[in-house]
């Protein structure tokens, strides 16, 4: 599965808590403002997930403050960010190198998502293919064309995961089948090239996009807005409702605001945006104190 790392920001501070075990969410800010401060917590999950795993003795009380800027039930990877961070401060905790264990926070990370398009894309940044094989998982860095620029629009309302996988059909004809392979070559070598005709076929996408389209206000006509502002790639990010375009730099602000402006008039309040690709995995630094 392919997965990218965009720069919407997941941050998580962790301090020794005074007092108690295990580790505790004390605050939730930005897009996570709403999200269960508990162990049902995606973030708090991963760790608890990784912690025995990584055989470094009792857990320390720890307090976490988490801000992201990824809207949640969007396609934007809000669980697998959340999913990654978990593993990762458990690295860090456990004072384990995550490269020598990346085998098995991908293996970790795919266990608790259900699939590692998000969650790897997460762990080791840019553009990840995973693939799980008998030998462990193989992660392909597919490269990605310093000339594409990013533009991401979502509108009010959420489309939550399984309702997303719910609309999935059980199946596709044979030639739609068929033909999806070779629109995946086209991205990859789309995404590698910079081309735009590569791009453009490749948006044509069989398995999901059509099916979850029609849920989300305003999509279809936000899509065509963006191709008609200059996108060579336009389509919904990953199981929505945000969308998602692939156009050059000049362009990608038109792009932006031209999917936002559709969205508001169907789904208000909506928020669109530039992103660039993200090269690297999660990163640590010491604090001192809290903010």
């Amino acid at each position: 599965m392919l997965g990218l790392c965009l720069d919407l920001s997941l941050r998580v501070r962790v301090w020794p808590a005074p007092e108690g075990s295990g580790a505790r969410i004390s605050a939730l800010g930005g897009e996570a403002q709403g999200l269960p401060p508990g162990p049902e917590n995606a973030l708090l999950r991963a760790l608890y997930f990784a912690w025995p795993r990584l055989e470094a003795g009792p857990l320390p009380p720890i307090q976490l403050q988490v801000e992201s800027e990824i809207p949640v039930g969007r396609g934007l990877g809000s669980s697998g960010a959340a999913v990654a961070a978990g593993l990762r401060i458990a690295t860090q905790l456990a004072e384990r190198d995550p490269q020598a264990w990346q085998e098995s926070l991908v293996l970790w990370g795919t266990e608790l998502e259900g699939h590692p398009d998000n969650v790897v894309a997460s762990l080791v940044g840019g553009c990840a293919l995973t693939l799980l094989t008998q030998d462990g998982p193989r992660v392909l860095r597919p490269t990605v064309h310093p000339s594409l620029a990013w533009a991401i629009a979502w509108g009010a309302t959420p489309l939550p995961t399984p309702v997303a996988r719910g609309l999935l059909p059980a199946s596709v004809p044979f030639e739609q089948a068929l033909d999806q392979p070779r629109r995946t070559v086209a991205l990859l070598e789309g995404l590698r090239t910079g081309d735009a005709t590569l791009l453009r076929h490749a948006q044509d996408e069989h398995l999901h996009s059509a099916a979850r389209l029609a849920h989300i206000r305003g999509g279809e006509a936000a899509l065509q807005a963006a191709r008609s502002a200059g996108a060579y790639l336009a389509t919904v990010s990953g199981s929505g409702s945000a969308l998602c375009a692939i156009a050059p730099p000049a362009k990608v602000h038109d792009v932006a605001e031209a999917m936002g402006a559709v969205l508001t008039q169907h789904d208000a309040p909506a928020v669109a945006r530039v992103a660039s690709v993200e090269p690297r995995g999660p990163r640590c630094r010491p604090l001192q104190e809290p903010a």
